[in-house]
């Protein structure tokens, strides 16, 4: 999910709670600017991220939070030329 989207739910959740930005980052210990990024999806930490979720009691929505999976390169290569992913380190002489 990108960060626009995300921002947009926030304000819909915020909204539905009929809570001001003004009452919301109150309660999330942030300022209203950084609440009103979020929102507008500009960028923000993690930890603002969640003091916002718990604030709006939305804490369930941290499993959705997960990175998309992502090909290697590397491993496409390898397994275009059958090679199989290796099992361990390579012993190193010392």
């Amino acid at each position: 999910m990108d960060e626009a989207k995300f921002g947009a739910q926030i304000r819909r959740a915020r909204l539905l709670e009929d809570i001001t930005q003004e009452e919301l980052a109150r309660r999330a210990n942030i300022t209203n600017r950084t609440l009103s990024k979020l929102e507008n999806g500009q960028g923000t930490t993690l930890g603002t991220i969640i003091k916002v979720l718990r604030a709006l009691g939305r804490e369930d929505w941290l499993g959705t939070l997960e990175p998309e999976p992502t090909v290697s390169p590397l491993r496409l290569a390898r397994e275009a030329a059958g090679i199989s992913e290796p099992q361990r380190a390579s012993r190193r002489s010392r």
